[in-house]
């Protein structure tokens, strides 16, 4: 880890995965979206009424989530009305959840009034709170200071 981390001048952040996946949900209203995506809310007038976001941005950043692959637009039809559309969350949405959720985790450890956090996720199973947790792809937890970084393919260095 030493090498590559000492020499972090050289690195380049023209292909930086995090600074990029803040391009597409590193906005307040973009993860208030998200919270109620993974909350269930499909349609427009509820992700404008749930997020306090007003209608103008909310047609933007749903229009961004659309492009970025995030959300799918689907068409649906009331009975007399016209046809309008519902937002489903992808694959790539729904992979947003464990962001969602350390978000939240945080907020409640951090940010939570004197009353305490506004809502609580339970495993449904179980009861138990759900956390967000790092961990390696053997199954082990892992704690800060236990994590080793490595050049990728990816990695682009100055001169």
């Amino acid at each position: 880890m030493g090498d590559l981390l000492e020499d972090r001048d050289s690195w380049s952040a023209a292909n930086c995965s995090i600074a990029r996946a803040m391009d597409i949900v590193g906005s307040r209203s973009t993860i208030l979206i998200m919270r109620e995506a993974l909350l269930g809310t499909r349609r427009f007038d509820d992700f404008v009424r749930r997020a306090g976001i007003g209608e103008p941005a909310m047609a933007a950043r749903l229009k961004e989530l659309v492009t970025a692959g995030v959300l799918e637009r689907i068409p649906y039809r009331e009975p007399g009305q016209r046809t309008r559309h519902e937002y489903q969350l992808t694959r790539k949405g729904r992979e947003l959840l464990p962001v969602i959720t350390a978000l939240r985790n945080w907020g409640d450890t951090w940010a939570a009034d004197d009353a305490g956090p506004s809502v609580l996720a339970t495993h449904h199973d179980c009861g138990q709170p759900v956390r967000a947790v790092l961990r390696c792809a053997a199954g082990h937890d892992v704690e800060e200071g236990e994590i080793d970084i490595a050049a990728g393919p990816g990695l682009i260095r100055h001169g």
